[in-house]
């Protein structure tokens, strides 16, 4: 009798943990299938084509403006100087959401940093994730506070809200006085430091901006404040007026500035605003797609396009982590899917050094995404997600001096390879492959 009781515990708590979170939550694949005008498929306005950044803004619903001054930041060397110089000469407000916070050299340098400005009269706030930051301690939140620091955990986990426990925010934003923006892939932890080379410091990339978007990236903090602590953000100090029309030409009648948005993704029951991006960005390249992500475990659809891309002449490559990374499950399904897209004449090559953690895209030398949201379905369907999407030849060539920097140090797969792998590195492959949703 008792085997009896414990087979139905076994099978009953995860019956019943699937009942509370809701089914669809732990199963649920990104719905777009193809991209195709009115009458073929497979086809969309080239990157180039004057109605691409139309058709992107209404697929995604933000709006690309031009008077934006980007600066590509590679790993922790290039980034985390600017940003705390960033964050001390502050003098209206700095607002910071993290999803992934760890206890180290760097948190203690951001505290230091916010705390000094808080300590100043700065308005500061920081909103940290309850899962990606779960290990900062009591006492760093203390000294935090004990400074002026306004705290606040973003979905904390309640055994009332276990769906919202499943859907994390990705986020990563600082926001200084309202005009200067970061995002990328970086996170408040050591194993950023460096130069994504040596001593096993993460490879990353993140965008320092200043224009219009960086109103957009404020108010997705904003939408993550409200929701942690009740408070929706107004006002000069975190809204400051523009001084310039988003689309203002300047005195001799050109465009100033980068043409970009900031996209901010969320889950939502039918498509996502990310899937939309994505799939729109690989139909409309027609001459180079080079696809940088940590995690790359496409799903059937996505294989589809990339293919297609690649068959239609587009130089599609895919530069992934390889087995220096954190996550060996989207590793091995990301593998799964090498043969078919190699078939096809994708390229695919994994980095080497460290483990990879950039999310960027650089299509037809002149348009590039940067920022948080992963190539897989966790980050399509689940997250909340940052990217900054922006139109400019200068920054997309920046984009591909760095990719062809990584490349040198990266393996690239053939396909001879991915078909002769042992039979138990394929069956690792299939396994994980039948799980990519949840990965």
């Amino acid at each position: 009798m008792n085997w009896l009781v414990f087979v139905v515990a076994a099978l009953g708590m995860p019956l019943l943990g699937l009942a509370v979170v809701g089914f669809r939550y732990l199963t649920r694949d990104t719905p777009v299938r193809r991209v195709r005008t009115h009458t073929r498929v497979g086809e969309a306005p080239k990157i180039r084509d004057p109605l691409f950044v139309p058709t992107l803004e209404l697929a995604t619903k933000v709006w690309l403006a031009d008077g934006h001054e980007i600066e590509l930041l590679a790993n922790g060397d290039g980034t985390y100087p600017r940003l705390w110089a960033d964050i001390a000469a502050a003098t209206r407000s700095v607002t910071v959401q993290m999803y992934y916070c760890q206890p180290g050299v760097v948190a203690d340098q951001l505290r230091d940093v916010l705390c000094e400005r808080a300590r100043a009269g700065v308005k500061v706030l920081f909103l940290r994730d309850a899962f990606g930051s779960a290990r900062l301690s009591s006492a760093y939140i203390a000294d935090l506070r004990a400074a002026g620091v306004e705290v606040a955990t973003f979905r904390p986990v309640r055994w009332y809200a276990l769906d919202k426990a499943y859907a994390r925010s990705h986020i990563r934003v600082v926001v200084v006085d309202g005009v200067l923006g970061y995002t990328g892939g970086f996170g408040i932890d050591d194993k950023w430091l460096g130069d994504g080379i040596h001593d096993g410091g993460w490879r990353d990339t993140n965008a320092r901006f200043t224009g219009p978007a960086v109103a957009q990236l404020q108010a997705t903090f904003v939408a993550g404040w409200a929701e942690a602590t009740g408070d929706l953000l107004t006002g000069e100090a975190f809204f400051p007026p523009r001084t310039t029309a988003p689309h203002a030409p300047d005195a001799r009648g050109e465009r100033r500035g980068s043409t970009a948005a900031l996209l901010h993704t969320a889950p939502t029951i039918g498509s996502t605003a990310a899937e939309r991006f994505v799939a729109l960005v690989i139909a409309s390249a027609e001459r180079r797609l080079w696809i940088s992500n940590a995690y790359f475990v496409p799903d059937e659809d996505f294989i589809g396009l990339l293919t297609h891309a690649a068959r239609r002449g587009v130089d599609v490559r895919i530069l992934t982590s390889g087995t220096a990374t954190d996550v060996k499950g989207a590793l091995h399904a990301g593998r799964h899917t090498y043969r078919e897209l190699l078939r096809a004449g994708v390229r695919v090559y994994e980095y080497e050094p460290s483990v990879l953690h950039a999310k960027s895209i650089v299509a037809d030398g002149c348009f590039v995404a940067v920022g948080t949201m992963n190539f897989d379905n966790r980050s399509m369907a689940f997250n909340d997600e940052t990217m900054l999407l922006i139109h400019d030849e200068r920054i997309a060539a920046t984009m591909e001096r760095m990719y062809e920097r990584d490349l040198a140090h990266s393996h690239e797969w053939t396909l001879e390879q991915a078909a002769h792998l042992p039979p138990w590195e394929r069956a690792k492959q299939t396994a994980y492959w039948a799980v990519r949703r949840v990965l």
